[in-house]
């Protein structure tokens, strides 16, 4: 992913802003999301669904199906399910964000969301530091207590949960603000990867006051409520930090408000392609 992440800022990928077509079919809402892109390493396009309503039926919010292509030839190289792919790239990034990020002796996590994310990044995040405490909310509290009981955290408020975190993470499909940046305690790094539309929050003006990593400057500027609402200033793509072209900021509160590439995508597919390729 730092890779991935390098390449796009360095200008070595083409990539569009995914193009989203929004889905109203009574009772439930959602949308399909198409991401193509040509990198250093493949060539491929995700489509992803997300249809919030689901996890009240019990299956994935999130699915989603990755088809590669050879990027010499345009020969069919692969099809598959991306579901698992999006769950642990997400966390992989916000993994390499919180190393650069994040104090080195960060000891308290605070996880606001309890779904497949809030767990991939638990187990990413705990790859870059070594956390002592693990807090969770959620909206619904039996939600949070059990994956907090699954991963040895505690089940708290939302602001329970962030007052003197060092790491936050935010993992929800809310679409008004979830944190407050009068709980965060300074010089903590947050994780922003829910509400990816832009209309959508899920940090307050004041948190978005702080200083700004994005994924990709030209998709925040077209899906991030975070970033839109708030008239944040973006300060640098995480790939511009990994490639030591601006410095970390040290010291101070940031936010990496992660949106998703496709970028990320084919990266983490071609890994998958090239396993497989292997052992046959």
């Amino acid at each position: 992913m730092e890779k991935a992440l390098i390449d796009f800022s360095a200008g070595r990928v083409i990539q569009p802003v995914r193009s989203i077509i929004s889905v109203d079919v009574a009772p439930a809402t959602g949308f399909l999301g198409l991401m193509p892109a040509l990198t250093p390493d493949g060539l491929g396009l995700k489509a992803v669904t997300f249809y919030p309503s689901n996890s009240d039926r019990g299956i994935p919010t999130h699915m989603a199906t990755i088809f590669l292509v050879d990027r010499h030839t345009g020969t069919p190289l692969a099809i598959m399910d991306g579901r698992l792919i999006t769950e642990m790239r997400t966390a992989a990034v916000s993994a390499a964000a919180t190393k650069l990020l994040a104090a080195p002796d960060a000891k308290i996590l605070a996880i606001l969301g309890s779904g497949v994310q809030a767990r991939s990044h638990v187990e990413a995040l705990r790859l870059v530091r070594s956390f002592q405490e693990i807090r969770v909310w959620s909206p619904t509290f039996e939600r949070a207590k059990q994956f907090a009981e699954e991963v040895g955290g505690t089940a708290l408020s939302a602001e329970q949960a962030v007052r003197d975190a060092d790491v936050i993470v935010t993992v929800t499909s809310s679409k008004t603000p979830v944190l407050k940046g009068a709980w965060l305690k300074p010089g903590c790094h947050v994780n922003a990867i829910g509400a990816c539309r832009p209309d959508w929050r899920e940090l307050d003006d004041e948190a978005m006051s702080n200083v700004v990593f994005v994924d990709s400057r030209e998709g925040a500027m077209k899906e991030s409520g975070d970033v839109l609402l708030s008239g944040a200033k973006i300060y640098a793509e995480l790939g511009e930090l990994l490639a030591r072209k601006v410095p970390a900021r040290t010291g101070e509160t940031t936010i990496f408000k992660s949106l998703g590439m496709a970028a990320e995508d084919i990266a983490a597919a071609m890994l998958v392609y090239r396993a497989v390729a292997t052992e046959n």
